[in-house]
């Protein structure tokens, strides 16, 4: 693989104790360094062909319907290592629902489903590299292991950039929230800062209007401030 664009304290501590994915999905051996090539530095051919992006609203494309729960928009722009917007960046968008809970087979959770809630979206950026999601808040779910803990809201961010080398996944957490302090898998992170960097900013309410909440969270792909991967 190509060097780590992140240095170190960065990127996430894996395995994680007591999260059983971290452990399937880790590499047994570190990871060796090899220089970027041609197919790092170009971007898929037609990206925006093979991912088609429109849905930005996660919460009311049911059948015109709104989802249960909070409702909320996060929104924000997406970065290079050097600060400058990532234009047609496609971002995707995944999370649990309002009772924690993810519409997808693999979740097994006594948690109830909503039927108007899609729980996943995709866009691209603007001109700007900005982006922007309706949808509502997630709630926090444990995590099934014999030592249960519980991970706090936190919403899945994918993003594919104008080439492989700014390709990220990863998450991101609300201010505030108890939960995000014993979070292992926010904690993984080493590096205070980078941690930060995971968490949304809450916009003033009267700036945001009655209708729903307003988060901004920005994502660096690479270089010394970047996102870490989650």
């Amino acid at each position: 693989m190509h060097e780590a664009p992140w240095p170190p304290g960065i990127e996430p501590v894996v395995p994680v104790p007591g999260y059983p994915n971290t452990w399937t999905h880790t590499p047994a051996r570190a990871p060796f360094p090899r220089a970027p090539g041609a197919t790092e530095y170009a971007a898929p051919a037609a990206l925006h062909r093979k991912l088609p992006d429109g849905e930005a609203n996660l919460a009311e494309v049911v059948k015109g319907k709104p989802a249960i729960g909070q409702l909320m928009e996060i929104s924000g722009r997406i970065l290079d290592e050097a600060g400058r917007p990532v234009a047609g960046a496609v971002v995707e968008l995944w999370q649990a629902n309002a009772a924690g809970r993810y519409a997808h087979a693999i979740d097994t959770s006594p948690a109830p489903l909503d039927p108007n809630f899609q729980g996943h979206g995709r866009i691209r950026t603007d001109a700007d590299g900005r982006y922007a999601f309706f949808t509502v808040k997630p709630g926090a779910y444990p995590v099934p292991v014999q030592e249960t803990w519980w991970r706090p809201p936190h919403l899945h961010f994918s993003v594919f950039g104008p080439s492989c080398l700014s390709r990220l996944v990863t998450q991101m957490y609300f201010p505030g929230d108890p939960l995000n302090e014993i979070d292992r898998i926010l904690q993984s992170i080493p590096d205070a800062a980078a941690r930060a960097r995971m968490v949304a900013r809450m916009l003033p309410p009267a700036s945001v209007g009655s209708r729903h909440l307003g988060f901004v969270h920005d994502i660096v792909l690479r270089g010394r401030f970047a996102t870490p991967e989650g």
